[in-house]
């Protein structure tokens, strides 16, 4: 039987991106959507791309809330979206920090951004593919993570986006990792630029739906 191919994705950060930047999700009352999310993921919805979240949430390593808390604000998010007709395919979240945290949540790990880890670990979960994928966020270690699991990298303002399009600077013009290179950690000073930065999220999946065209 000939394997089935694999599909493209819209990798999402969540805060600053889907939902309101509030500093650490650290209560339930605090998650509010963006105004334009729901209607942005339904157009994921209804291109048969995935909708998957990729966040990273050292709130835990740091002893702010513990893993049960960020699965309990991700049924929440799963609710408010929902009830606008959109819906996610998955969520991937690392717990964890390098520097400062607790017990087992205290390491270096492939999972926390601009690591790729939580990219390919859903692309092998989900049957993606990272070559045909995007990657959305508000910060440019979202532009790196995409960039190392190979998907195109789309910027966007609100968030902490628009202090991110500030610092870019010269390096790498392509948000998509060199040949060979995926998954590697950079041993030089590297800047992963956006193929495209986006006032919001609804903005960032038109020209993404737009780009799909040939």
């Amino acid at each position: 039987m000939r394997e089935e191919q694999r599909q493209a994705a819209v990798f999402l950060d969540r805060d600053g991106t889907i939902n309101e930047e509030t500093g650490y999700m650290d209560r339930l009352e605090k998650l509010k959507l963006v105004p334009v999310a729901a209607e942005a993921i339904r157009l994921i919805n209804a291109s048969g791309m995935k909708a998957v979240v990729v966040t990273n949430q050292s709130g835990v390593a740091r002893g702010l809330f513990d893993e049960a808390f960020v699965d309990a604000v991700h049924t929440r998010l799963r609710e408010m979206l929902r009830a606008e007709g959109a819906f996610l395919d998955g969520i991937y979240f690392c717990p964890h920090h390098p520097t400062e945290g607790r017990e087992r949540y205290l390491m270096t790990c492939d999972c926390r951004k601009p690591a790729p880890g939580l990219l390919l670990r859903a692309a092998a979960d989900l049957h993606l593919d990272p070559d045909r994928s995007y990657m959305v966020g508000d910060t440019l270690k979202d532009i790196e993570a995409g960039a190392r699991a190979g998907a195109r990298g789309v910027l966007v303002r609100t968030g902490y986006g628009s202090e991110s399009a500030a610092d870019l600077g010269s390096g790498v013009e392509t948000g998509r990792m060199p040949p060979g290179e995926k998954g590697q950690s950079s041993k030089v000073s590297v800047i992963f630029r956006p193929v495209h930065i986006a006032e919001d999220l609804l903005a960032a999946v038109q020209w993404i739906l737009r780009d799909l065209r040939p």
